[in-house]
């Protein structure tokens, strides 16, 4: 018999200390995007399906929890990721001319988990910049995603950058209905050469072997040299390897402890991403910890087809792993005791931002989440903070 209180799988409680550390990282982030004029929002967790699902593609549809609204009989979703209400709320609420900034951190729900260890309820955080085309709102997204990271502590971080234009400019010509194209791009993900060539045994020769070179495309600075010369010169593919050229450069400048490297066959999100796109690793981590992009199309469906370029953090929780290490955070032990001086001293610490624990009677040696580096004593009728 399964014990009532076993939670299902992939889904756990945050204890006390990772508690702190998700919520410390969430006001970090948060602040951080604030800093570059972003505006807080809160979509819903739930909301219609089809409002959820629109413009996201096949994959989000079986990452998303359904149920049926016992007010209005129709189906509603848990969402599993906040972008497209982002897209909404720019759309249609706000629906501000020139640029919006909009920032967002909650949960998101998943049927079924992105890895073996990977949680289906991750905490979301991502940052959007609507209704400017040009490369500088690319660039400012890029910059705010890799200060983020930093500003929470996570070091070793790798940008790895790629672009949707560069299989779109491959296959603009080919006739190539939708299976056979999500195909194609499940080859490319995996690198599959052979698979390749079978989907594309038809395609022209410079469309096949253009696909073909770009499992292969993939490393450090180079990568653009090399894609030059095997990719055929198309303007969606000369557009993409420029603005790939320019925010590694930026990067460069910007952020020069980041390793900046690419996989022109990266396509995580394909349904989603119209430009460049790019992943941010730290070291040790095999999954990306931000994923982002331009997305021009995001807001088409709510009837506002306007620029878009956003990132977001695949799971905030799992970037406490990476960021670094605080210990239990101090704070000041003080007895228990119904002396006002004593409590208005309390009070008075409070006040200034500090922790302080009183020590309830009977539990005074008890280990504490807090490390107590400092307790209050009276001295001469006075109540002080003495170091331990």
């Amino acid at each position: 018999m399964t014990s009532a209180w076993l939670l299902p799988e992939h889904i756990a409680d945050v204890l006390p200390s990772e508690a702190r550390r998700v919520e410390e990282l969430r006001r970090s982030v948060l602040d951080t995007a604030r800093r570059y004029g972003h505006e807080l929002v809160i979509p819903p967790l739930l909301e219609h399906l089809e409002s959820l699902l629109s413009g996201t593609g096949h994959e989000l549809d079986l990452r998303t929890f359904k149920l049926v609204d016992q007010l209005s009989g129709r189906m509603l979703g848990l969402r599993a990721d906040t972008t497209p209400q982002v897209a909404r709320i720019d759309a249609h609420l706000l629906n501000r001319h020139g640029v919006t900034r909009l920032c967002y951190c909650g949960p998101v729900a998943h049927t079924l988990p992105a890895g073996l260890q990977t949680s289906r309820e991750p905490l979301q955080f991502g940052a959007e910049v609507y209704g400017h085309a040009g490369l500088e709102a690319d660039l400012e997204v890029q910059d705010l995603a890799l200060d983020s990271l930093a500003a929470c502590g996570v070091g070793g971080l790798m940008l790895d950058l790629a672009d949707a234009r560069i299989v779109r400019g491959l296959l603009e010509s080919v006739a190539c209905d939708a299976a056979r194209s999500q195909a194609v791009y499940a080859a490319l993900a995996a690198k599959d050469a052979s698979a390749l060539g079978r989907l594309g045994a038809d395609f022209p020769d410079e469309t096949r072997r253009g696909l073909l070179a770009l499992t292969s495309l993939y490393g450090a600075a180079d990568v653009l040299d090399a894609a030059e010369a095997a990719l055929p010169k198309r303007p969606l593919i000369s557009a993409a390897l420029h603005d790939l050229r320019c925010l590694a450069a930026h990067a460069a400048l910007a952020h020069p402890e980041v390793t900046v490297g690419f996989d022109l066959a990266d396509l995580s999100g394909y349904a989603y991403y119209s430009g460049a796109r790019f992943a941010v690793y730290a070291k040790g981590s095999s999954d990306a910890l931000v994923r982002g992009g331009r997305y021009d199309e995001v807001g088409a469906v709510f009837g506002r087809n306007r620029p878009a370029v956003g990132f977001s953090a695949i799971d905030l929780k799992e970037w406490v792993r990476h960021a670094g290490a605080t210990g239990r955070r101090a704070a000041i032990r003080a007895p228990w005791s119904e002396d006002q001086t004593l409590r208005s001293a309390v009070r008075a610490l409070r006040a200034q931002g500090e922790t302080v624990v009183c020590m309830l009677p009977g539990h005074e040696h008890e280990t504490l989440e807090f490390a107590c580096d400092r307790e209050i004593v009276a001295v001469g009728g006075e109540w002080q903070v003495r170091v331990l």
